[in-house]
């Protein structure tokens, strides 16, 4: 089913208070309970640019403020890479692209902003504290898939990596890194 829902996207629309970052890990956490009970067929096809380490449940893959339509419902679009893989490495994902995005960031604020993520969430203790590791392995193979497709010249992500998305997963990369504590102590 098709369905035209008026709205913005969550990238292009004011930012996102805590109470919002919130709603989205719960938005996030509803996807990934909806999806425990759906098999797919056994010659099912994939096609992803980043393999997950495992295959858990079928994720969206790229559930991010550029993929969140905001407005009177809000949902997220742009399904083209949901496959195979683990609520741990697509809840880094997420909460990583919408709360550690911006390296000028305070990082205080983010960890505050982390927390209304991923308490929105709402995850076990052990995944909370696998959280900043993996966060900074997501980061970190974002980087390194638009890296690979440059020197290959593989497209959109040849051209997404020199057009500034290299610089930005970098920078991402590195502040996820460097203040892992600051999450850890967050989460």
């Amino acid at each position: 089913m098709q369905e035209f829902v008026p709205g913005t996207l969550a990238i292009n629309a004011d930012p996102l208070s805590r109470a919002d970052l919130h709603r989205v890990g719960g938005m996030v956490r509803a996807i990934h309970d909806a999806s425990t009970t759906y098999v797919p067929p056994d010659d099912a096809v994939w096609e992803t640019a980043i393999p997950a380490p495992a295959s858990e449940l079928v994720c969206h893959n790229d559930l991010a403020p550029w993929n969140l339509l905001v407005g009177d419902r809000w949902m997220f679009i742009d399904w083209d890479a949901a496959a195979p893989s683990t609520r741990l490495w697509d809840l880094a994902y997420s909460a990583q692209a919408f709360t550690l995005s911006d390296p000028s960031q305070d990082p205080s604020l983010a960890a505050d902003d982390l927390s209304a993520f991923v308490d929105g969430y709402q995850p076990d203790d052990h995944m909370r504290r696998l959280l900043p590791d993996t966060m900074a392995e997501r980061t970190a193979a974002m980087y390194n898939m638009l890296r690979a497709s440059h020197d290959a010249g593989k497209e959109p992500w040849a051209s997404m990596f020199t057009a500034g998305h290299g610089d930005h997963w970098s920078s991402a990369d590195n502040y996820v890194r460097t203040h892992r504590n600051m999450w850890l102590e967050a989460l």
